[in-house]
């Protein structure tokens, strides 16, 4: 208990302890997937002087989503929620990380723009959910994502990463773990792609590693982090070789 209580350095922060709140979904965003009070008033009830927290799992792009009431920021009207987010969290002396991420194939028709198919590295059928209007349904076939689709998505995360430091966040997460997207390319269960993205572990990795590359042109290498989790099976996620 002693060690859980004391101070630690990470990266260019001193945390007065090593108790740090995980990003855990909520689904409480109000329309248009923008935070509002309710997210402010829990985020500043879990944080203490010189604390930290990671925000649950932020939409990077408009065809990202994957739950219900889950938050964004692909858009500019989104950035005045997280700031008062922000503003509760730094108003009681602690920091927040933003976690961004994309579902992928993890989601449904009901939750994309105009009712489009979801993306993923490959159009591999499989086994899991979305948490729409009508609940936990099975999720709808995605599609397979082209290469100029996928530049388009690192774009994506850089901007959300801009819109995150306008927030007020202190740093961003990228989520490349759960059976999202990033996972989605890494385990290849799910990516059968030839091309650059797909094959080898280093052709597999070359996504994450070009949206990883592209967050920190915003905030600088101390103040990215990438959650992964390589044996991971949620959503009917596999690897060969974890």
């Amino acid at each position: 208990m002693s060690t859980l209580h004391s101070p630690v350095q990470v990266g260019p922060f001193e945390f007065a302890h090593r108790v740090v709140l995980a990003p855990l979904t909520r689904m409480r965003a109000e329309a248009g997937a923008r935070p509002g009070p309710l997210m402010a008033e829990y985020h500043a009830q879990r944080v203490s002087e010189g604390g930290f927290l990671i925000s649950e799992a932020t939409i990077a792009a408009p065809n990202g989503n994957g739950y219900l009431g889950a938050p964004g920021l692909y858009d500019d009207s989104q950035i005045d929620g997280w700031k008062r987010v922000t503003d509760a969290v730094h108003a009681k002396g602690g920091r927040i990380f933003l976690q961004l991420y994309h579902a992928g194939r993890q989601s449904h028709s009901q939750l994309q723009p105009d009712g489009g198919a979801p993306v993923a590295p490959s159009a591999v059928l499989h086994g899991g959910v979305a948490h729409t209007e009508a609940g936990w349904i099975p999720n709808t076939p995605a599609r397979a994502l082209t290469i100029p689709e996928i530049a388009g998505l690192v774009e994506s995360f850089r901007s959300a990463a801009l819109r995150g430091k306008e927030a007020g966040f202190d740093g961003v997460e990228l989520h490349a773990a759960n059976g999202y997207l990033f996972d989605q390319f890494l385990q290849d269960g799910s990516n059968r792609r030839t091309d650059i993205y797909g094959g080898s572990f280093e052709n597999r990795a070359r996504f994450l590693i070009e949206a990883t590359e592209a967050v920190i042109s915003v905030w600088g290498s101390e103040r990215v982090a990438v959650r992964l989790g390589p044996s991971g099976t949620w959503g009917d996620m596999s690897d060969s070789d974890p």
